[in-house]
């Protein structure tokens, strides 16, 4: 029954079929796992059986019919370290490693079933070990960027009371130097060459561990992993999903918009603390029994990304809209992308004119995708429809989705208003259950029947939907959502500054920058402005994750001012005393009325 059971979520997940060709005409590119977008939606149903694992019911599924033979040569993990280093595994190795790395957790560690674990690592193998672990021992993993800070770290720990922490060299003394104030740490592993004192080395404990383990036969609906992500206001939330929400609910991305098979390779380059990690680096690629390729690359270099693309059997690849902004403004003249046959963004918007700049050098088209760390795929473009370049397509099979207006009724096309995903009377598989520990967070996002997004925007005649802009101030810079609270919070530790306000600036290449417009305090009006902008921005650097740092930074009015009529108008006035005409001052604040795709 059980086997039956696995083979039924094969089935339903993947559906190995040949290659077809794809046409140069990106318009009509031909799907290899749908006909069209109407059968898609219509015909797709996934049922969600009582018990579910990633692990035991997908990848050790892979692995018996990579035994048998029912698969391809390719690998499932291919990764490279851009020094001649490389690592191959199939299923059958990556479920023995993996299950070496179970047995480290529930013995070395002493971790149960529930218990949560933060893996802070860069993109090399033991990261993927370390997410197919957690789904085998029934812990929950949390998911950090490489770029915290010692700050960020603790708040991490204590807000998710982890039990266990697993990074490398870089961050050890960071973790070491709050571990004394997290009361549930009690494991911290690290992945070195050398030894640390009070950690476990992982990659000598691997060579000792046993690889017999069983697989704990977790219900569908148990939380599997634990995503922090920025907004507003306050210190980034916590966002909860189960091993079906993504563990069967990305299908929807593997099987239909990234459209793979067994026989594919499959490179996305986002940054493992993110959940377009988990998107696309894992379960919607091995859903579909598809090689994950990954590059070790600490930075984005164009030229690598472009040499790589060149080098290796990569059929789809996925970066954020900044990512192609940068690669067409390189001379692609002397690469040839033998093998690559299809490309996805996701993460912000992306211009229509990068899109067409990338057709003209490689001959396809980006197919755009919208979510968030709270979902699935919502909408995309898929093979087979026509594209509306700056349109991010529509609905995928997995939601219903509609534009609504404050009162929660739903608007016609053409209206603007906000982005909402019908959760009643049944609520989709491919949705977050809640804002772990805030329930006021949680019930925020209802509006009847609906969850809202946080995102503004319409739905054409044609049923395209089209993104306008947030409707709260979270900034999408390069793919990376970033809080304006957590700017202003690490600016105002600063000395210099009185007071600060932080707003999103339009560019060119990021898509979206942060800005903040500062007070001075009075001992600070003579000293070299620029060389104070520079330190105040090294200073964000190292107080919060470099990433967050104002690139643009601007004075406000006096202290009087702002005190007296408040951060908003002395913004205002800023930008009207420094900007004309009013138009331009008014696109100085995206995220309320600026489209950037535009």
């Amino acid at each position: 029954m059980a086997m039956l059971l696995h083979a039924k979520c094969l089935q339903r997940l993947a559906i190995p079929g040949p290659l077809r060709v794809l046409y140069k005409d990106y318009r009509t590119a031909t799907p290899q796992n749908f006909s069209n977008y109407e059968s898609m939606k219509q015909d797709f149903k996934l049922e969600i059986p009582e018990h579910f694992n990633f692990a035991k019911d997908v990848l050790d599924q892979w692995s018996s019919v990579e035994k048998a033979g029912g698969r391809l040569s390719n690998p499932a993990f291919w990764w490279i370290d851009g020094n001649g280093g490389e690592v191959r595994w199939g299923f059958e190795e990556l479920g023995s490693l993996s299950r070496k790395f179970a047995n480290i957790l529930t013995e070395a560690c002493s971790l149960q079933r529930g218990d949560r674990v933060m893996v802070i690592l860069p993109k090399i193998p033991e990261w993927w070990l370390a997410n197919v672990a957690c789904l085998r021992t029934g812990t929950v993993l949390i998911p950090g960027t490489t770029q915290l800070t010692q700050k960020d770290i603790l708040y991490r720990l204590q807000s998710s009371k982890a039990k266990c922490i697993i990074t490398d060299d870089a961050l050890a003394p960071a973790v070491d130097a709050v571990a004394a104030k997290c009361e549930n740490l009690t494991s911290k592993l690290i992945v070195s060459q050398h030894s640390r004192e009070g950690w476990g080395n992982l990659k000598e404990m691997m060579r000792h561990a046993s690889d017999n383990h069983t697989c704990v036969n977790t219900r569908h609906n148990e939380m599997m992993a634990i995503y922090f992500t920025s907004g507003t206001t306050g210190h980034p939330k916590m966002i909860g999903h189960t091993h079906s929400s993504f563990g069967l609910g990305l299908s929807v991305n593997g099987r239909f918009w990234l459209d793979l098979t067994d026989s594919d390779v499959m490179w996305n380059t986002s940054d493992t603390g993110w959940a377009k990690c988990a998107w696309s680096s894992v379960f919607s690629p091995w859903i579909q029994g598809a090689c994950v390729f990954a590059h070790y690359l600490p930075r984005f270099e164009q030229t690598s990304i472009l040499q790589t693309l060149s080098k290796f059997p990569i059929t789809v690849f996925c970066s954020a809209p900044t990512a192609y902004r940068m690669l067409v403004q390189n001379d692609t003249i002397s690469y040839k992308f033998k093998s690559l046959k299809h490309c996805v963004s996701a993460g912000e918007p992306i211009n229509p004119e990068v899109m067409e700049q990338w057709r003209r050098k490689t001959g396809l088209d980006i197919y755009e995708g919208y979510g968030q760390t709270e979902t699935v795929l919502i909408c995309g473009n898929f093979k087979g429809m026509k594209i509306k370049p700056g349109s991010m397509g529509k609905p995928s099979p997995a939601f219903d989705v509609k534009i609504l207006d404050e009162n929660g009724a739903i608007l016609p096309p053409g209206k603007e208003g906000d982005i909402g995903v019908q959760v009643l009377p049944e609520r989709p598989f491919g949705l977050f259950t809640h804002y772990v520990d805030n329930p006021s967070k949680t019930a925020s996002t209802l509006r009847g029947n609906y969850y809202i997004t946080g995102d503004r925007g319409y739905m054409d005649e044609d049923g395209y939907f089209w993104f306008v802009a947030r409707s709260d101030d979270v900034i999408l810079s390069s793919g990376y959502r970033i809080g304006p609270f957590e700017v202003e919070s690490a600016l105002i530790e600063h000395p210099s500054i009185a007071e600060s306000a932080v707003v999103s600036s339009p560019d060119p290449v990021r898509g979206e920058v942060v800005k903040a417009f500062i007070v001075l305090n009075p001992d600070y009006k003579s000293h070299d402005q620029e060389q104070l902008k520079k330190e105040i921005q090294e200073h964000v650097k190292k107080t919060t994750a470099p990433y967050k740092y104002p690139r643009k930074v601007g004075s406000l009015a006096s202290p009087a001012f702002v005190q007296c009529f408040g951060k908003g108008l002395a913004i205002c006035f800023f930008l009207f005393k420094m900007t004309s005409p009013l138009k331009h001052a008014i696109q100085k604040v995206p995220n309320r009325t600026n489209d950037n795709r535009q």
